[in-house]
């Protein structure tokens, strides 16, 4: 059996008969009859009964005609999904990324696009950096967003590694003395209490040799695992924080979160925060996957820009 034979067979069995069956189709009706006689020959039986011109389905026609409407369909709706996704207007998008970026910048980029493609349907997680690789390994999402600054590695036999990179800033208390700094410097934060990542992190250490190739005093009062969290403690006014430019976008925009508390300066020396966007090896991107991949790299360089301008 072949589509042709199912769409010509289920027109007969609708139209009542050969002729109509071929004005329908816009087909002779010797067409229409051979292509009934060659499906019924490869079924080896007969599916209507001949009374003159009149064509009486079998039982068994009736039985036929049930699959081959569910399989037509199927190919109607298969046709319309795909020029639906090569219109960017439906299908699924999996993304596992690190909190940073999943709070708010992810979101906000799937809700501009579902605005315009409203048929889209997206799954975000949030998970650690590892996980986040160990998700991406699976084959399972689209896109993955990781952290590159703890130890991890990227098992490239399976995930595809696109790494970027961005400068941390310094985010104080907006009554602070320093907010009327353009830049700080280890000797600005000497002795003051800081917040920053745990102490295995690639931007601790980074942050330890800056302070001491300066001579000056460290004191990290408040470490976690994640950027966003530290804002909390400057929100306090218990400490300064030394964040990433993505997890600072995220938090001027989150909630409507109270830019009047929280000021952010460049560092220097420079503190680099490394991430990669993650694509499964051995599965190619759907078109949406492609077209969301592209928008979340055009982010990063807009955020890095307004960053790198304050």
């Amino acid at each position: 059996m072949n589509l042709l034979q199912l769409t010509v067979f289920r027109e007969v069995m609708l139209a009542g008969s050969v002729s109509q069956a071929a004005r329908n189709l816009h087909r002779t009706q010797p067409a229409i009859s051979s292509t009934i006689a060659q499906l019924e020959s490869e079924l080896g039986f007969c599916l209507f009964e001949r009374k003159g011109k009149r064509l009486s389905p079998v039982p068994e026609a009736h039985y036929l005609l049930a699959e081959a409407t569910e399989i037509l369909d199927r190919m109607t709706s298969a046709q319309r999904n795909m020029q639906n996704l090569r219109n960017l207007e439906s299908g699924s998008l999996r993304i596992v990324a690190m909190p940073g970026p999943s709070v708010f910048l992810l979101p906000r980029m799937i809700s501009r696009i579902t605005e315009v493609h409203a048929g889209i349907k997206v799954t975000v997680l949030t998970r650690s950096s590892p996980q986040v690789h160990q998700l991406m390994s699976t084959q399972s999402y689209d896109l993955g967003i990781a952290d590159l600054g703890v130890e991890f590695g990227v098992n490239t036999q399976l995930v595809r590694s696109e790494p970027f990179a961005s400068d941390c800033i310094c985010a104080l208390p907006a009554g602070d003395p320093l907010a009327q700094k353009p830049v700080l410097t280890p000797a600005d934060l000497d002795g003051r209490p800081l917040a920053a990542l745990h102490a295995d992190h690639h931007s601790h250490k980074e942050l330890h040799k800056a302070f001491s190739v300066a001579g000056c005093h460290l004191d990290v009062r408040f470490e976690t695992q994640y950027y966003l969290p530290l804002l909390t403690f400057v929100e306090d006014g218990l400490a300064c924080a030394i964040i990433d430019t993505l997890s600072a976008e995220s938090y001027l925009h989150y909630r409507g979160a109270d830019q009047d508390r929280v000021v952010f300066r460049p560092f220097r020396p420079g503190i680099t925060l490394a991430f990669a966007t993650l694509t499964p090896a051995h599965r190619p991107p759907s078109k949406l996957a492609e077209s969301f991949i592209a928008l979340w790299h055009d982010e990063v360089r807009r955020i890095n820009r307004y960053w790198d301008a304050i």
